[in-house]
């Protein structure tokens, strides 16, 4: 395998009146592109709806957790391995995290910031202490202190990653030990055209209200907008496959990613939108020259009187397909997804771009097989 390999993942997302990822005032989030204002959700927000997909795929305790309440979680799985009381546990737990030196939040028992950590990682922790658990319950804090201190309690930390940490990273700025380098870049989805902020005013009658009572019980107000999303993502492979320990293991999580990604949608007021959609194009391209984002195709906005997705997926095939004559691109595989006819414009330019459509499990057992073959052979 090439020492540098990048599965660029390129998504076109149609999503009704929505509120998906809201800002500081409540309402959706923008940003200014191409001279307009467009809608934007962003990449903290799809990662965090991708991670939650992966529930569906592994189960929960071989993935991460993100949270201040390490030494809480560290608590409970001691005392339940080893029978000591919830106090005694705590002591334990307080002395091997103490190990790391993580800075105390405000809050009795929260560490100062939320921590990234798989659940196994927890624990082969708690495997560390289980058979002398007893034995330092009885110790006073000093003596629990230096009974611990040789423990490979940070070792533990540093490997036997769960994917979502080996995707996403660690990033513990007064640890660097701890650090974990991300395997994958999210951009900020944006729209591919303007938008503008609307407001549903909504009331609730009280159900209880007497035959002569009139007027609503509540009102306010919801700021949406709607948007075809252009979302991109990348998997640097090389950093995967150093992440995981091993190249399979490595291949089999970019699968777990992209059926992630592409299926996931942050859930910013979903019950009062019902606003969950699929993809109508996910294109992937592996590439071992670098990443590229082909939001450039969208800095021009498509004007709102054309049907906006086709006009998007036939403006992203043309970037795609420009960029990659001009600077001499060879990528080593492409494949695309999407639900636009084939005898259509878009549809044409669409199997130019990246070749014929197909189903979504194809392109995922072909990115598969293709990944696979490549490593195989190196």
């Amino acid at each position: 395998m090439s020492p540098r390999t990048y599965i660029d993942v390129h998504i076109l997302q149609t999503v009704p009146p929505a509120n998906l990822n809201r800002d500081d005032q409540g309402n959706p989030k923008e940003a200014y592109f191409g001279g307009v204002r467009r809608a934007r959700v962003s990449s903290q927000a799809w990662k965090r709806a991708t991670r939650k997909a992966f529930t569906e795929h592994l189960p929960k305790e071989d993935l991460a957790t993100r949270t201040k309440r390490i030494a809480a979680e560290l608590t409970k799985r001691l005392a339940a391995r080893t029978g000591l009381t919830t106090e005694q546990a705590a002591g334990i737990a307080g002395a091997l995290l103490g190990r790391l030196e993580i800075k105390a939040g405000k809050k009795a028992g929260d560490t100062a910031y939320l921590l990234f950590f798989g659940r196994r990682q927890l624990e082969a922790i708690v495997d560390l202490v289980e058979d002398q658990a007893a034995d330092l319950a009885e110790l006073s804090d000093d003596a629990l202190t230096t009974a611990v201190k040789d423990l490979p309690v940070k070792e533990t930390f540093q490997t036997g990653h769960p994917i979502d940490v080996a995707l996403f990273g660690r990033m513990v700025a007064d640890i660097p030990a701890l650090n974990v380098d991300a395997a994958t870049q999210v951009a900020h989805a944006l729209s591919t055209h303007a938008v503008e902020l609307e407001f549903d005013y909504y009331t609730a009658v009280d159900d209880e209200n007497e035959k002569d009572e009139t007027g609503a019980g509540m009102i306010g107000t919801i700021g949406f907008n709607s948007a075809t999303l252009y979302r991109y993502a990348t998997v640097g492979l090389h950093q995967l496959t150093d992440n995981l320990g091993e190249a399979d293991a490595a291949i089999d999580a970019v699968a777990t990613f992209i059926d992630s990604f592409a299926r996931s949608v942050p859930t910013g007021h979903a019950n009062s939108f019902a606003h969950r959609t699929r993809p109508s194009l996910v294109a992937v391209v592996v590439r071992h020259d670098q990443p590229v984002n082909l939001i450039s195709a969208f800095e021009n906005p498509v004007p709102p009187h054309e049907g906006i997705a086709a006009a998007s997926a036939a403006r992203l095939a043309r970037e795609y397909t420009r960029a990659t004559r001009q600077w001499g691109d060879t990528p080593a595989h492409i494949a695309a997804c999407h639900t636009f006819e084939p005898d259509t414009t878009s549809g044409k330019e669409l199997t130019d771009a990246f070749g014929p459509t197909q189903t979504f499990p194809e392109l995922l057992t072909g990115l598969h097989a293709h990944l696979t073959q490549t490593t195989t052979q190196d």
